[in-house]
């Protein structure tokens, strides 16, 4: 039993979100979000206020943490889970906006100040999706 949670501590630390490793403080970690989508000729279009061809990031990615990603924000749980709970969200949108005919990919340029210190700057990417009408 001891070594089975000592195995669970020693993951934790590997894990974005750290469940399960001891940590006595919470981040005092900032971010902000600059989402683009990435046309077929690899034009890059910036999404404002995340409104784009009828859809809006607020009511598609309605959790609290990755409201409005683009103004500056507390890194919920740090910011290696903010990243990684917004990787997973751009491959949410890659797969839930039918509507949006021309965007091959989502990116996402995060700029953060970790405890302060930065900023530091990350980009990340949905995976590729099929482009052209129905």
């Amino acid at each position: 039993m001891v070594v089975a949670q000592l195995a669970l501590v020693a993951n934790g630390y590997r894990d974005p979100h750290n469940y399960f490793a001891f940590q006595p403080f919470n981040e005092s970690s900032t971010y902000a979000v600059e989402l683009a989508r990435v046309l077929d000729d690899g034009q890059r279009v910036a999404v404002p206020n995340g409104r784009w061809e009828g859809y809006d990031w607020n009511e598609l990615i309605d959790w609290g943490p990755l409201r409005s990603p683009w103004c500056q924000r507390h890194a919920f749980s740090g910011v290696d889970a903010v990243v990684d709970f917004l990787d997973h969200a751009l491959d949410w949108m890659a797969d839930n906006t039918p509507g949006d005919t021309e965007t091959r990919y989502w990116e996402a340029t995060v700029t953060y100040y970790r405890n302060a210190r930065g900023p530091h700057v990350t980009v990340i990417r949905s995976h590729d999706r099929e482009v052209g009408g129905p």
